[in-house]
């Protein structure tokens, strides 16, 4: 049920892509203590987009989720930022990160809700 959604501007040839699907994939199953078969990761590069008026390297993730704790957001933007720095070279400062804590009725999976 965990949704990771990373936009950015740069370009990343298809098996770094993979690389970072998975390594995100992992950190965010891990981060939530939730079952990484359940968590989803897409990537969409490069975008057209600007940060501070300026193309340079940046990046906005979106982290939904059934049961996002507000107390675990600061530790996952750590590690979600991290992570961007690794692989794509975006500077932290560079980067947003949205949380959304999604009720289980408007969730569904499976033909059903959670």
């Amino acid at each position: 049920m965990p949704y990771l959604k990373i936009q950015t501007n740069q370009e990343i040839e298809a098996a770094a892509a993979q690389n970072l699907l998975s390594e995100a994939s992992r950190l965010v199953a891990a981060q939530l203590g939730k079952p990484e078969s359940y968590v989803m990761v897409a990537l969409q590069p490069p975008l057209p987009m600007l940060f501070a008026g300026k193309p340079d390297a940046t990046a906005y993730l979106e982290l939904k989720s059934i049961g996002l704790p507000e107390s675990k957001t600061a530790a996952l933007s750590a590690a979600l930022c991290e992570l961007m720095e690794t692989h794509l070279q975006i500077p932290k400062e560079r980067i947003y990160i949205e949380f959304s804590d999604a009720p289980r009725a408007m969730w569904g999976w499976n033909g059903a809700t959670f």
